[in-house]
């Protein structure tokens, strides 16, 4: 197995890491809401291996898609925020550990360490998690997985620690409210993280009934925007905006 990572669309990525294979927020078909259209090719579960983890930002419906959790193959651990153990439980095959940040789990060769997410809450009105989480995935290289967040303070204390930063730079409606990064904050996330390697997620994949005729540009952009923040700021970051599909080597440091 090769380091690399890919990304799937969306908040989506399979990290290859050590001999481990971690999974994030699959979503690999359309979302069970009618109102909102996947406009990336769709994922087989059969075309992603043996997968030994799967991370779970935080239980908003384009992040925990039980559909996706039910189509995998195998019996991967799953990682959620605590409260979301016994949602997830219903579909998932392999153990389901809930987190919280500043907690570690070892997953073979890997360590994942749950990191604060400046993020909503509630999934449904009936299930509410304690918080969402990011996830610093440590191997050889370290792979910083932001699930959905907007700027906090503690993020400075990942400085140091990070290779690679998958940061979320829009969504899938019109704008983007609180809780979330659009491509300028996460530039500045950028600068506080001071990864070698950014790569824009949460961008491009999934666009409301209607609107990606009237507004493609508006939801097709922010990788390329998030680039253009990032230069703006001078740094040495370098920024990978990877296409739905598309993958790139993990090397220890992750500078080549």
């Amino acid at each position: 197995m090769d380091n690399r990572l890919t990304f799937l669309g969306h908040s989506t990525v399979l990290v290859d890491l050590d001999g481990v294979r971690v999974l994030t927020d699959p979503l690999l078909g359309n979302l069970a809401a009618g109102v909102i259209r996947r406009h990336v090719p769709a994922v087989h579960p059969g075309s992603l291996g043996q997968v030994a983890a799967v991370v779970i930002s935080h239980g908003h419906m384009d992040h925990l898609d039980l559909a996706s959790l039910r189509a995998l193959t195998g019996e991967p651990m799953v990682i959620v925020p605590a409260g979301l153990g016994r949602v997830v439980a219903r579909v998932a095959r392999g153990v389901v550990h809930e987190m919280r940040a500043g907690d570690r789990l070892q997953v073979g060769a890997l360590t994942l360490e749950a990191v604060h997410a400046e993020h909503g809450r509630r999934r449904s009105p009936f299930t509410s998690s304690e918080g969402a989480l990011g996830i610093l995935i440590a191997g050889s290289t370290k792979v910083y997985f932001a699930g959905d967040t907007d700027l906090f303070p503690a993020m400075r204390e990942l400085a140091g620690r990070v290779d690679v930063a998958l940061l979320p730079v829009g969504g899938w409606g019109p704008t983007v409210g609180r809780g979330h990064l659009d491509p300028s904050r996460a530039a500045e996330a950028a600068e506080r993280i001071g990864p070698e390697i950014a790569i824009p997620i949460h961008w491009g994949a999934l666009f409301p009934v209607g609107l990606r005729r009237l507004a493609r540009r508006r939801f097709e952009g922010p990788g390329e925007a998030f680039r253009a923040a990032v230069a703006a700021r001078g740094g040495s970051v370098a920024v990978r905006v990877l296409q739905p599909g598309e993958s790139m080597a993990l090397d220890a440091g992750a500078s080549r």
